[in-house]
């Protein structure tokens, strides 16, 4: 099976933000043979505080994402919260996203299974891997014709996640593309006084352990400078060091 890889800023800042990522992604796409579906957030409704930066908008925001597609011929992933957004999102994006928090939401994996896009769900910060065959049956029931999992880790404690690499293992029972999120699995929630923080020095070693338990695809959050980025910095992996990692897991 072909690894798949899923790579984008966190949330649409700006066109400027979009063109240097996509650009990169373009590079080491030929560079190395290889297809990185283009991520990026039109909003982000779960930010901490209601001060965060949330994104464009869903107009605006698909309207970015389309222009990135027919430039640079990259697939695109977004995340969806509420199901009216699954159609309007599926007419630009080839895979959506349903958010950790929401992976049992009836009524929304139903609307993004009935798109025929590729369905990808995020497992919840409050389930066990084998729990995700419910949501994954929603959507199958629905109509989808292809889900995916994905790996992000599980509330341990106050602001802080673990990673169960075994979850890997028994959603590949489920279904047979398990993505391993690189990046929000060194959040720590909520931990940033009104804002999530994170440790991405523990990006690459999430990738690779994931990859040892058979994860079949690897999510990273990425950005030109993190520091400065407006939602998700602490955790998102640097630009110029991503093909580093993309190398390690070719």
């Amino acid at each position: 099976m072909t690894t798949i890889f899923i790579a984008g800023p966190c949330v649409i800042e700006n066109a400027g933000l979009l063109d240097v990522v996509a650009t990169e992604l373009v590079r080491l796409n030929q560079k190395y043979g290889i297809d990185i579906i283009f991520k990026a957030s039109f909003d982000k409704a779960n930010r901490t505080s209601l001060r965060s930066f949330r994104g464009p908008g869903l107009d605006k925001g698909l309207q970015m994402l389309a222009d990135i597609k027919e430039r640079y011929s990259l697939r695109i992933l977004t995340d969806i919260h509420e199901s009216w957004q699954a159609a309007p999102a599926a007419e630009v994006a080839d895979v959506l996203q349903i958010p950790a928090f929401l992976c049992r939401q009836t009524d929304l994996l139903v609307a993004a299974a009935k798109t025929s896009r590729v369905v990808n769900i995020k497992k919840a910060q409050f389930l066990s891997g084998r729990d995700m065959a419910f949501p994954v049956d929603k959507a199958l029931q629905a109509g989808a014709k292809e889900v995916w999992l994905t790996e992000r880790g599980n509330s341990f404690g106050y602001n802080n996640l673990v990673v169960d690499f075994r979850n890997i293992a028994d959603m590949l029972e489920i279904v047979p593309t398990v993505i391993m999120d690189c990046t929000h699995s060194v959040q720590r929630p909520g931990a940033g006084n009104g804002s999530t923080s994170g440790d991405r020095r523990f990006v690459p070693a999430m990738a690779r352990a994931a990859q040892a338990f058979g994860a079949t695809g690897f999510f990273f959050e990425i950005h030109p400078d993190p520091d400065h980025a407006l939602s998700d910095g602490p955790n998102m992996w640097p630009l110029a060091q991503f093909e580093e990692v993309v190398k390690s897991l070719l």
